[in-house]
């Protein structure tokens, strides 16, 4: 469920002092952008792959780069 999916990413950036933006969450999909240090979103990215049962993740997109 896409907005139990956004409830953790907001609870879990939040908890890592990283930032977060919902790009698109409609019923069958969450879109999140995630900004902070690399190591914390290392940590955000697996706590989202481990993260409620009812939020399966499918494709992470990375990208490093502070110009985007």
């Amino acid at each position: 469920r896409p907005d139990s999916c956004a409830e953790f990413a907001a609870h879990r950036a939040a908890r890592l002092s990283v930032a977060l933006d919902t790009v698109a969450l409609d019923a069958t999909a969450a879109r999140l952008r995630v900004a902070g240090a690399p190591d914390l979103l290392d940590a955000f990215e697996m706590a989202m792959s481990l993260g409620p049962a009812d939020c399966l993740v499918r494709e992470v997109e990375r990208n490093d780069n502070d110009n985007d």
